[in-house]
This record gives C-alpha cells, sequence and structure tokens, in this order.
C-alpha cells in the first residue's frame, strides 16, 4: 500500500519505461521513478498513487548506478531537455532498443525477426539543426538566488521549466545545436537587454519579444526567425539590423508579428528581412528546400541513415509505384523517386505539400505527385483506382500513428511491401497487430536520431503473407 507523500527507502532501479520513467518495484506495486536510472539505490517520494503503480520522485541517494555517466550541461536536470544525459550512451542505445523490442512484442504480441541493432548517432552532441527559444520576463532562479534576496533582471532566453509553462531557464551554454547558434543566442539576448527591450510576460500577454528559431544546414546555411509579440517596428529594425551586422552567416533573415496568445505561427505572416526565404539541405546531390514553416527531421545526418534503410527496405527496382503517406515536404518521396516508377504523397499540411512540390522541381524530378487532406479521406479506393495501385507503400505518420481508417484502406490496397517508419514505437505496434493478419514483418532496424533523450525512431518491413 502506497500513499501520495510517503517516503519509501532502500528502493532498487531496476529498468527504463516509457517516456524515459524508470522502474522499481514495491511490494505488488510498479513505481515509475523520474532522473533516476537502472542501479541506482534510492529513497523515493510517492506523488502520485493509483492500484497497480505509482508514481515517485527521488530524495535521497544510498548507491548510484554503474551506468552513470557525467552530465556535460550545467542545466542538466532543470531544462527538461536532454535528459539521459547522466546516462552512459552505449546503455543509451540498449535501453532504446529494449523499448522498440518490447513495445513490438507486449502491445502488437506479433511474431518478430531478429532486431537488428540499433543505429548510433555518430554524433552525440550539436547534433540539432533546429531549436526554439523563448524570451521571457520570469526568469527561473535558482535557490541561491532566490535567498540572496538580491533584485534580479530576469529577462532570460532558454527552454521552458518542465511543468512550468510561465518559466524560462536562462541558457548559458546549449549542447544540442552548433556553437554559432550558441553565439547568436546570446548576442541576441545581450544585445535586446541593452536596449531595455521588454520580453514577452505569457500570463499577463505583454512584451516585445516572444520567440527566437535558429535552423540550420550541412551546406552552412542558416535561417534566423525573431517572433515578436508588438508591432514596435523600431525595435524590429533594431534587432533585425544588429544580426545582420553581427552574423553575416545569416542567410535568411526573418520575423513574425505574433499577437496570438501562443507561439504557433502556420497561420502568420513570415517577413524576410535579409536574405533568401528558406535554406538549402542536401543529401545525394537532393536539395531540399527548407521554409520558416517546413518540417525537416532535426538530425540531418542521422536522417539520411534513416532514409537509407527506409529505401533499402522499399526493395525499388524501378517498376513500382510507391505511395509516401504523411510526406510532409516530400524528403523520403524525392529521395526514393528515382528508385521507383512513380511516388505519390499524401500529407495533411497544404503548405508542407507546396514545398514537397517544390523540391522534385528544383531537383528535376518529374515522377512524382503530390496531394494534400486528412489521409483517411485522400487515401481511398477511388484514390488509387485514379493514381494507380501501390506496390510499395512507405508510411511515416505523427505520434500518434495511423488512423485505422487508413489501416484499413492499405490492408484493401494490399501493396506487396509496407515499410512503416515510426518515432513512436508503441503505437507502431498498435498499428502493426492491425496488419498482422494480412502482413509479416521481416525486418526491424531502430534508428537513434535524439542522442541523450529516450526518443528513438524505428523502421519496419512488411511483405504480405502468401505473396
Amino acid at each position: 500500500m502506497t500513499k501520495k507523500h510517503q517516503t519509501l527507502t532502500q528502493i532498487l532501479i531496476t529498468d527504463i519505461a516509457a517516456e524515459g520513467k524508470a522502474v522499481a518495484r514495491y511490494q505488488d506495486k510498479v513505481l515509475f521513478v523520474e532522473k533516476v536510472i537502472p542501479g541506482d539505490i534510492v529513497d523515493v517520494r510517492i506523488t502520485k498513487s493509483k492500484k497497480n503503480f505509482a508514481e515517485a520522485t527521488p530524495v535521497f541517494f544510498h548507491q548510484l548506478s554503474d551506468l552513470r555517466s557525467n552530465p556535460i550541461c550545467e542545466h542538466f536536470g532543470t531544462c527538461g531537455g536532454c535528459k539521459w544525459q547522466n546516462l552512459d550512451y552505449q546503455h543509451q542505445l540498449h535501453f532504446k532498443q529494449k523499448q522498440v523490442k518490447d513495445n513490438l512484442e507486449r502491445i502488437g504480441k506479433i511474431d518478430l525477426p531478429e532486431i537488428t541493432a540499433i543505429l548510433p548517432s555518430k554524433q552525440t552532441v550539436y547534433y540539432r539543426n533546429k531549436l526554439e527559444f523563448t524570451f521571457s520576463s520570469k526568469r527561473w532562479l535558482t535557490n541561491e538566488e532566490v535567498k540572496s534576496e538580491v533584485e534580479i533582471d530576469r529577462r532570460a532566453l532558454g527552454f521552458h521549466i518542465p511543468g512550468r509553462f510561465d518559466k524560462i531557464v536562462d541558457i548559458k551554454h546549449c549542447y544540442l545545436q552548433t556553437e554559432l547558434a550558441d553565439q547568436i543566442r546570446l548576442a541576441v539576448r545581450d544585445f535586446a537587454i541593452r536596449q531595455d527591450m521588454t520580453f514577452f510576460d505569457l500570463v499577463e500577454q505583454v512584451g516585445f519579444l516572444r520567440n527566437l528559431i535558429i535552423r540550420t544546414t550541412s551546406t552552412n546555411e542558416l535561417m534566423v526567425i525573431v517572433q515578436v509579440f508588438e508591432p514596435n517596428q523600431e525595435w524590429i529594425k533594431l534587432i533585425m539590423d544588429f544580426l545582420a551586422q553581427e552574423f553575416p552567416q545569416i542567410t535568411a533573415l526573418q520575423y513574425i508579428i505574433n499577437t496570438k496568445k501562443n507561439e504557433t505561427f502556420h497561420d502568420q505572416e513570415v517577413i524576410t528581412y535579409k536574405g533568401k526565404p528558406y535554406i538549402e539541405e542536401e543529401m545525394e546531390g537532393l536539395k531540399f528546400r527548407i521554409g520558416p514553416k517546413s518540417f525537416y527531421q532535426t538530425n540531418s545526418l542521422q536522417a539520411y541513415e534513416l532514409y537509407k534503410v527506409t529505401r533499402e527496405y522499399a526493395g525499388l527496382t524501378g517498376n513500382e509505384v510507391v505511395y509516401d503517406l504523411y510526406t510532409g515536404t516530400g524528403t523520403i518521396a524525392n529521395f526514393v523517386a528515382r528508385q521507383a516508377k512513380k511516388v505519390v504523397g499524401i500529407e495533411y499540411v497544404e503548405m508542407a505539400v507546396e514545398d514537397a512540390r517544390i523540391n522534385s522541381q528544383v531537383n528535376g524530378i518529374g515522377n512524382t505527385i503530390f496531394f494534400a487532406g486528412d489521409m483517411k479521406d485522400v487515401l481511398t479506393d477511388h484514390f488509387a483506382a485514379e493514381h494507380g495501385k501501390p506496390d510499395v507503400i512507405i508510411t511515416d505518420p505523427p505520434r500518434a500513428g495511423m488512423h485505422e481508417d487508413v489501416i484499413q484502406t492499405i490492408l484493401r490496397l494490399a501493396p506487396k511491401t509496407v515499410v512503416y517508419v515510426s518515432c513512436n514505437p508503441a503505437t507502431q505496434a498498435r498499428d502493426l497487430a492491425l496488419m498482422d493478419e494480412m502482413y509479416e514483418v521481416i525486418k526491424v532496424q531502430p534508428v537513434d536520431m535524439f542522442p541523450h533523450t529516450y526518443h528513438v525512431e524505428n523502421v519496419v518491413k512488411l511483405v504480405k503473407r502468401n505473396a
């Protein structure tokens, strides 16, 4: 029996569960514990207690696990990112592979081949090509700062504190993106403070500066987007001119005036102040145009490895009609197009489809066609009759997985091969179970796209039974 706020002593952490929380057992109950790793022996305080499980947080460490690694970031444990920096990278890979296997077996309950060893990321720091930072007038204060009673300038530019949407940790150095991105962020913050610009207050909905987005490419192109709440043209010009002068490396300098209550800007005008309205990434000689609202995998080098696996699993000979579901900006569709007869991409976001068409055009690819709309409404028997029945379907849905109507349509279309790319092995396993009567899983390849986090991509190849 456990109760909220109860303290349990000498608890051995034994495993990692979904969403990166660690697992222990107390009597007949499973404990999900944050901020610990397998092998730790800790006293924990119960924060939530249910019939079959409880959630807890550590209050005292009796013994530290041999799997531990020293976090390199001074903000570790505060900003909420890179939660596995305290876990040795080889063991991160082990638990990600285990997560894939456990989900496919426990949720999917399907026969599996031997799962191929996870593909590690060649870069474990500075691997992201995009980060979003939030301006705030309410910087998160350390206990020492609170106790000091000294008046502190609380303007900050950084990441949200987990569970505190209105508080921002002021990031001094981030190990996720390039050193240049760090320099830009710090320079913008310091310049804004010197000019006495106001930082946004999310609760009161006042302030000038809201958000800073930095995107980079392997081709050394650089996009910087400043999002502001107030249409103060004098301040906009000041900060844009400062960025243009101090960082001539910026190839796409843009800003957004967003007076909504949230920072989402897909419905907002993006104004290009200097340079191009996009940046370009390159992969195997293919150029991919990335606009301010475009999605592109945030680990460019590892995205290439992911797409190579996807293409290999598709087994194309040049004669196949390929459907690329949830195509986004058509990255996978254009990547496999040279090996296919025809590629049909379907995506919900109209602007992403426009990018996909442009990416085909700039690469001289003439055998792709893209459609926008809700997947379950677009992908129908009539659609396939009009555009050609697919020999191969590649699907890369969002974390929620595929709608059951989409799965039923795939089963009716009955392509010989389905390649399922997923960022959530749990929903992938659920969908594979629905396809199990018609399709056999013959290959599984986990890919680590995000070192120091519990996130893992997984690619599965399915072939039609008795084909």
